[in-house]
């Protein structure tokens, strides 16, 4: 038997093998360059795609400055600490007289001996790889600090323009505190190199400090000083934009009595005595004793605290607190001046409103559109019946929440409920990589109903419809590879073939991509760039993937244009509109900014929250705070080829200007947006949100009436849900008491502070015409007692009637009832409150409306199957009696010279065609006005309204001969 090695005997263990040696020395490299991989494939995945969308110059110019960015503020810091601690090294005593406590770390000094230079360039590296990743976060800063646009609107308080807050003080703080950092790094750095080479001794007897130890370290602490006072002069511009809380108003911004009467003076106090201070700590080399400079760091440690926190807490406390109203109200009345222009609402207009609980007939005519107009489509309860209706396949899907548009000639535009059918993977049978990635690709067409109808079922009244869809919207490219649900990636073209949709007859239809988007993989390298990206092996070696192959991915909307406008916040819903035979996503952008000074600041995610947040899925950039806020961009997306286009809408927004110059030939001028697009834009939701928000408390133009806080306002609750949520704004036609017509609008109502009576009713002309963006507000007077959207609800819910229908439509428990939104209307010189009501079957799959409740004042309460017999109900005898106007035109007749007759000339064709078709429409009107159709009555009406326009265009000098005059209104026909 072989002797076997004792307990103590230890195996010698040899070198590795050289084939040992060059196998972990791949392995080492292999995994180096596949980390270095995966980092470039991501900087090369946005280039192709940046290079496919042709926003290359979006890319470079972000790439560019961040690394310039990094560079120089990285070898800055490096620079600066790196000299410092060769500083400190270099100024290091003489080693010969050493203490107990430095014999102690004389083995530390022979361990670091051997390896100082390594050390110091490290230390450098990684403390410049730190600063300057942390100033490649501040290329928005650089930027706009580079490009700034004046405002041309000045402060309140020291008189600079707007851009000095918005463009330059964000980049002079941030300098400052970069300044800062380098010091105190350079600080730290020091006192270890010292402290380890004697410079800096805590034992023994003697100076505790080398003479260069001290010298070195006063100038690093005078420099330090010396940023301090730099930062006490800018603190006294960021008082305009610091913000707080007061008069209930969380994000207050701007000077009140006690910065401006204390604060303002005690930083400029504190500045001097930092720059004395400095003074001192740099003379502490000359004089060789820090103690000048430590009684003066003392005394300005003193004086911020006397000066900067005692003295102002005195005036606050005995000047302020006494006359609190009389000091506090021109701060105040600054602040309310500076939010409502910063937020656009400084041209709002307040008119009183007190509503009538009956109306008549006359009362009732200038608002036939409006009522002609009621929607009774919810978009937001109707998805399920387009999903059960129009869905043709399970895998479309439409959203939950459908949009609310315009389509149809100009003067008779009609609201449209309009959803788009997009392919929803969840519900392919088969589910694999390849029917994920290559086969279901798209969705195909839109669906569209009118808002103002149903039918015999209490279903919509398709006006789009079908796959492939047809109807009034004309023929469009129907395919959406770029929507809202699209699936993170597809890939196109090459030899596949996608299943484009699928008929009973004719079963599954394929199409192959032609739309030119997308990035190519014929290239092996961008495969497995790709592969990386997306975690996806079989991207680099599957065979599915021909040559002519792209890869579609970033697909949705509001990711798009993020992508390419990086500097925009982007309203949380696109919507989609048919134009020109394409299917393209409106967008609005919002410029924004947090530097305008005096005004008060709001978080956008809690100012755009309301019931149907959730159910959208998104807010608009929700941790985001600002004072300032503009739709300076109107965007498009092409659903089926994704190109990605900006449009200039507030030509007069300085940040829009300033991102223009940052990034030139991103936006197309205003002039470039299509005319047949031009009519579908409207006011975006999210900045009415916003809005409305800030008009709760700053309708309140006032600086005594906002003190004392006696009027304010908040968006009431939505009474159709349960979770407490306020209600959504709603895109209405509705014409307002000072308006001619009727226009499609985005409306919303106020009610006063913890009660639930309706305090005001709010509309924005959200149609792009001259009014566009005009906001009004009528004010009803406190003691009137009008219904509120709960209180309305309330008296639905309380009214017996309602109560024994409705339980009749539960039938037993086996329906269950869905309201829809309850919307507010000025109509006869009162408010009518309107709410469709819908039912689902517990085995049905979407809900029909089947009744629809209407309230007119505070007790005319009506539960009926149509629109029209609700409001005959509320109404009452305002809707009997046949109008004396508006009346048919009468026939024009030939305008004479004062001196000789003429012969009159014949009435041409055209004139007499149009006078015909006037004559109808208003007999037409008249018999609706009488059986109370309100929809016949408004659609007679704008027939009316062409019909007169008409006979005015053949009548003008460029029109057809024949009769001059224009016709005019008769008492006849």
């Amino acid at each position: 038997m072989p002797d076997r090695p004792g307990p103590g005997f230890r195996a010698r263990v040899g070198p590795p093998s050289r084939r040992t040696r060059a196998l972990l020395l791949t392995v080492g490299v292999l995994a180096v360059l596949f980390l270095l991989f995966v980092l470039f494939a991501g900087l090369w995945t946005d280039w192709l795609w940046f290079k496919s969308v042709h926003y290359s110059s979006v890319f470079t110019s972000q790439l560019w400055t961040k690394l310039s960015l990094f560079a120089v503020f990285g070898v800055l810091m490096a620079v600066v600490v790196g000299f410092n601690i060769w500083l400190a090294h270099r100024l290091r005593p003489p080693l010969s007289a050493m203490s107990v406590e430095q014999q102690s770390l004389d083995r530390y000094r022979m361990g670091v001996a051997p390896y100082k230079r390594w050390l110091l360039i490290g230390v450098s590296l990684v403390v410049g790889l730190i600063a300057g990743a942390a100033a490649t976060g501040q290329w928005r800063t650089w930027m706009l600090w580079t490009n700034q646009t004046p405002f041309d609107v000045k402060d309140s308080q020291f008189h600079l323009d707007v851009s000095f807050y918005a463009f330059s003080l964000p980049w002079y703080e941030f300098l400052l505190g970069f300044a800062f950092s380098a010091v105190i790094v350079s600080v730290l750095a020091s006192v270890l190199v010292h402290y380890l080479y004697g410079g800096l001794r805590l034992q023994g007897p003697g100076r505790r400090a080398s003479a260069g130890a001290q010298g070195h370290l006063a100038v690093l602490l005078g420099v330090f000083v010396l940023l301090k006072a730099v930062a006490y002069w800018l603190d006294r511009y960021g008082l305009a934009v610091k913000s707080g809380s007061y008069k209930g108003v969380d994000g207050w911004t701007g000077l009140r009595y006690v910065d401006a009467n204390a604060f303002l003076p005690a930083k400029t106090i504190l500045f001097f005595v930092a720059i004395i201070c400095a003074l001192l700590f740099f003379l502490t080399p000359v004089r060789r004793t820090w103690a000048p400079a430590l009684i003066g760091f003392g005394l300005m440690a003193l004086s911020a605290v006397l000066i900067g926190g005692v003295y102002p807490a005195i005036v606050q406390q005995f000047q302020v607190k006494p006359n609190e109203q009389a000091k506090e109200t021109p701060y105040i009345q600054k602040n309310i001046d500076a939010t409502r222009q910063a937020y656009g609402i400084a041209d709002s207009q307040s008119l009183p409103y007190t509503p009538k609980d009956a109306t008549t007939q006359d009362l009732l005519k200038p608002d036939a559109q409006t009522i002609a107009d009621i929607r009774l489509l919810d978009p937001n309860v109707v998805s399920p019946a387009f999903q059960q209706i129009e869905q043709q396949r399970s895998y479309y899907a439409f959203p939950k929440t459908l949009n609310v548009d315009r389509y149809g000639p100009t003067a008779t535009a009609q609201d449209t409920v309009i959803g788009v059918r997009e392919l929803d993977l969840n519900g392919v049978q088969q589910r694999n990589w390849i029917n994920d990635h290559f086969k279901y690709t798209h969705g195909y067409g839109v669906v569209a109903a009118k808002g103002n109808q149903v039918n015999g079922q209490g279903q919509p009244v398709f006006t789009e419809s079908g796959l492939p869809a047809s109807g009034t919207l004309g023929d469009y490219q129907q395919r959406v590879y770029y929507g809202e649900q699209s699936p993170d990636y597809s890939i196109v073209g090459g030899t596949n073939q996608e299943i484009d949709y699928t008929t009973d007859a004719g079963g599954d239809q394929t199409y192959q991509y032609t739309g030119g988007s997308g990035v190519s993989l014929d290239n092996p390298f961008t495969r497995a760039a790709y592969a990386v990206k997306f975690a996806e092996p079989q991207i680099l070696y599957s065979g599915a993937i021909a040559k002519g192959a792209k890869v579609l991915y970033d697909r949705t909307p509001k990711e798009r244009v993020e992508k390419v406008a990086p500097w925009l916040s982007i309203d949380a819903d696109p919507y989609p509109v048919v134009q020109d035979g394409k299917l393209v996503w409106v967008l609005d952008g919002y410029t924004t900014s947090d530097g305008y000074p005096f005004s008060s600041k709001t978080t956008l995610g809690d100012a755009t929250k309301d019931s149907l947040t959730g159910q959208r899925g998104q807010t608009l950039t929700a941790a985001n705070t600002v004072n300032y806020i503009r739709n300076s961009v109107k965007a498009t997306v092409d659903a089926y080829t994704g190109e990605v286009t900006l449009y200039q809408w507030d030509d007069a927004d300085p940040v829009l200007k300033t991102w223009m110059k940052a990034f030139p030939g991103t936006v197309e001028p205003k002039s470039a947006i299509p005319a047949t697009l031009m009519p579908h834009l409207r006011y975006p939701q999210d900045l009415f949100k916003v809005q409305r928000d800030l008009l709760g408390q700053y309708h309140m133009t006032d600086a005594n009436s906002f003190f004392n806080g006696t009027d304010i306002w908040q968006v009431p609750n939505d009474p159709t849900t349960s979770g407490g949520e306020v209600q959504p704004p709603y895109y209405l036609t509705v014409r307002m008491p000072d308006a001619a017509a009727a226009s499609f609008s985005l409306t919303t109502s106020f009610v006063p502070s913890k009660r639930d009576n309706l305090a005001a009713f709010m509309a924005v002309s959200a149609d792009p015409g001259p009014d566009y963006g005009r906001i009004r507000i009528l004010k009803v007077p406190g003691d009137t007692g009008t219904l509120g959207p709960n209180l309305a609800q309330a008296k639905f819910n309380s009214d017996p009637d309602v109560a024994r229908q409705l339980n009749i439509l539960k039938n037993g428990g086996d329906s269950d009832v869905e309201y829809g939104n309850l919307l507010t209307l000025p109509v006869g010189g009162g408010l009518l409150n309107v709410e469709p009501v819908y039912v689902r079957g517990r085995t049905a799959k979407y809900p029909v409306l089947q009744k629809v409740l209407a309230v007119y004042g505070k007790d005319n309460v009506a539960f009926e199957n149509t629109l029209q017999d609700a409001l005959a109900k509320v109404f009452g005898a305002a809707t009997g009696a046949a109008p004396s106007t508006p009346t048919a035109p009468t026939t024009p007749t030939t305008p004479t010279t004062p001196t000789t007759p003429t012969t009159p000339s014949p009435v041409s064709p055209t004139v007499q065609k149009a006078l015909q078709d006037a004559q109808k429409a208003f007999t037409d009107g008249q018999t609706a006005l009488k059986n109370g159709d309100w929809t016949a009555y408004g659609t007679a009406q704008k027939a009316l309204q062409d019909a007169l326009n008409a006979a005015a265009a053949a009548q003008s000098p460029t029109g057809a001969s024949g009769a001059l005059a224009t016709p005019a209104p008769s008492s006849s026909p």
